[in-house]
Parts: C-alpha cells; sequence; structure tokens
C-alpha cells in the first residue's frame, strides 16, 4: 500500500531527525564536534553582520516568530477550506503547527543549552537548542505550500516546495547571523520541523498520495484536492 510506504518513510525522517539531534546533544554535552563548527561561525557572524544586514535578518527572521506561524496557519487553513470545503485541511494545519510546539519545547527544556554571547546583536532569552524559529518554519511553511499547491500542476508544486524549504533556511541563516542561535540548533531545527510535517502530511494522506490506496491508484489520481480527507 502506499501509505503503508510513506508513513514507513515519513517515520523513517522522524527517526532520522532524532539521531541527529542525539548526536548534537552529545557534542554540546563533551563539548566536542559540531561545538567547534558553532563557535567559528557565531564568532564571524558577531564580527561581519551590522547595519543594513543586521536589519534584513531582523526582518527574515520573523517569518519563523509564533505570532506569524499562528497568522500563516490560520490563512492557510481558511483558504483550504474555502477553496477545497475540506475542514481536515485546518485540522492539518493545526497539528503541524501545534505538534512541532510540543516536540520542540520539551527538548529546550531537557537540554538548557546557553545561547551564543559573542556581543549579541539582539536579546533573546531561554534555552537555544533547537532553533524553535528554524523548527516553526520548516513544518509550517512547508505544510501551506502543501495546502496552497492542491490541484495545481506537479511543477507548481515543486516550485511552492522549493519557496517554502527556501524561506526554512533563511530564517535559519538568519538565526545564527543575528548570534541568537547556534548553527547546530539551526540544522537541529530544520530537521525536526521537516520529519514532523512528512510525517503529518502522510497521516493526513500526502500531497501526492490518496490515504489507504494501492499506489498504482494513487499514482494515477486526477481529481484537484485529493490529496487531503
Amino acid at each position: 500500500m502506499a501509505t503503508g510506504l510513506a508513513l514507513t518513510a515519513a517515520l523513517t525522517g522522524l527517526l532520522v531527525a532524532g539521531a541527529i539531534i542525539g548526536v548534537f546533544v552529545y557534542m554540546v554535552r563533551t563539548n566536542s564536534g559540531v561545538v567547534t563548527i558553532d563557535d567559528r561561525i557565531a564568532r564571524w557572524a558577531a564580527d561581519n553582520v551590522n547595519d543594513l544586514p543586521f536589519r534584513l535578518m531582523t526582518w527574515i527572521t520573523q517569518l519563523g516568530s509564533t505570532p506569524v506561524i499562528l497568522l500563516l496557519a490560520l490563512a492557510g487553513g481558511a483558504y483550504g477550506v474555502w477553496r477545497w470545503r475540506r475542514p481536515a485541511i485546518l485540522l492539518f494545519l493545526t497539528i503541524v503547527v501545534g505538534g512541532q510546539f510540543l516536540l520542540m519545547n520539551p527538548i529546550k527544556f531537557l537540554v538548557d543549552r546557553v545561547r551564543p554571547d559573542f556581543h549579541r546583536l539582539s536579546v533573546f532569552s531561554g534555552s537555544s537548542f533547537p532553533s524553535g524559529h528554524s523548527t516553526a518554519a520548516a513544518a509550517t511553511v512547508t505544510a501551506l505550500a502543501v495546502v496552497v499547491g492542491l490541484g495545481r500542476s506537479p511543477g507548481a508544486r515543486a516550485l511552492l516546495i522549493g519557496v517554502a524549504v527556501a524561506i526554512a533556511v533563511a530564517v535559519g541563516c538568519s538565526r545564527v547571523l543575528l548570534g541568537v542561535h547556534w548553527f547546530s540548533d539551526v540544522i537541529a531545527g530544520l530537521a525536526l520541523g521537516w520529519s514532523w510535517f512528512a510525517l503529518c502530511a502522510v497521516a493526513f494522506g500526502g500531497w501526492m498520495l490518496n490515504f489507504g490506496e494501492p499506489i498504482e491508484t494513487s499514482a494515477a489520481g486526477t481529481s484537484p484536492g485529493r490529496g487531503m480527507p
């Protein structure tokens, strides 16, 4: 069954993300491995990001803030319900957004990593690992791309996903360049966000696969919006 294969792939992705996070946490605890890279990038950002680049990063980073993420999710859910008459789209976005918060915050609490302090350009409090902005942007913006892409051509869907990935990466970069997160915080956040999105997308029928149907049938489906229940 197509659903079984897709669900297995999504679960595997979540396990891989968990492994990445686990390895990074070990390195943070033992002050080894990626910590050296974190330190070098943070020092470079502290010495080179100011004036216009700083202002640009502060604008980009807002795309991963909680108010913006909630607003985007509400707008996407309203569009999905209006366009396809499918309330499950709103539920899908709710679970994507709510779930990533529920996954990310306990990790932050348990790891309790100190943020960079190389003459910080912005003042942020709380645990550094993983990056909440990166997690939220990766999960939510990709989910929005899927919703907006329902019923569109494969090329248009691919473009939307590409834009979503670019936005999430830009948000992650902004967190590092602003000096409020380490490089590994962002990598862990992106991995967590994308893997959680993938699991939710498969659970709700995926984007191109019709939930519970053989792969030959689902791949041949042409009805707009059939990717969501």
